[in-house]
């Protein structure tokens, strides 16, 4: 294995200044304290790997819903979609992953489409694992016209600590399956609403990779997965 495609992961733009920011801390600290220094550098060797971006093998098969976050599968439950999302009124299958501050936080795609709307909403920072994260805090919600008469949706959420939600698509934009459209800084989670009858193929606790992971298949949407832990 080489080492060096596991420590020299490419880092988002987004997060070179937050790096610039620690690194000239710690040698702030360096003239105070030097142990202070060595857990400046500790930190920001963190927050490059934070803000790590890894390049992703994006499955190419049709009709594949990947996930569009790192993390663990935290929920999964059959709700009626945000009506700002104009998504209809009857209930669909959610999926949340919820990112801690190990995670890569660099959102993906789930899966071809066009963003039909975005909608910010102002809101609270409570933890982000908590079913009521997805009405009470902080958010960003996209919805997807995938064709076929279906459409998906996605809904950045931030967390306990992150405190900045930050997306790089615009209305009108069509991204391909696996392409980076966002990132949420510091902690958080994403809900993915699948196409009505649509069952997801994932279980709660499994580990969800962007780009990789397949949430769902919308040429088998009778299929579904049960788990238990053992």
């Amino acid at each position: 294995m080489d080492m060096m495609k596991i420590v020299a992961v490419p880092m988002h733009p987004e997060g070179r200044k937050f790096v610039a920011i620690f690194a000239a801390v710690s040698l702030l600290l360096l003239l105070v304290w030097e142990p202070l220094f060595w857990a400046g550098l500790v930190l920001t060797v963190w927050c490059y790997y934070f803000f790590r971006d890894p390049v992703r093998s994006v499955p190419q098969k049709t009709g594949l819903v990947l996930s569009p976050a790192d993390g663990v599968v935290s929920l999964i439950t059959e709700v009626v979609p945000p009506a700002d999302m104009d998504l209809g009124d009857e209930p669909r299958m959610r999926v949340s992953v919820f990112m801690n501050v190990f995670n890569c936080h660099v959102n993906r795609t789930p899966v071809t489409g066009t963003i039909k709307k975005i909608v910010y909403h102002k809101g609270k920072f409570v933890n982000a694992s908590l079913d009521k994260a997805s009405e009470h805090n902080e958010r960003n919600s996209l919805s997807y016209d995938i064709g076929g008469g279906q459409d998906i949706g996605i809904v950045q959420i931030a967390g306990l600590v992150a405190r900045r939600i930050v997306c790089f698509a615009q209305e009108g934009d069509k991204l391909e399956s696996g392409e980076r459209f966002g990132l949420i800084r510091f902690g958080s989670r994403l809900d993915i609403y699948l196409p009505k009858g649509v069952q997801p193929m994932v279980t709660l606790g499994q580990t969800a990779v962007a780009g990789e992971t397949v949430l769902a298949d919308l040429n088998a949407p009778e299929q579904s997965l049960t788990g238990k832990q053992i």
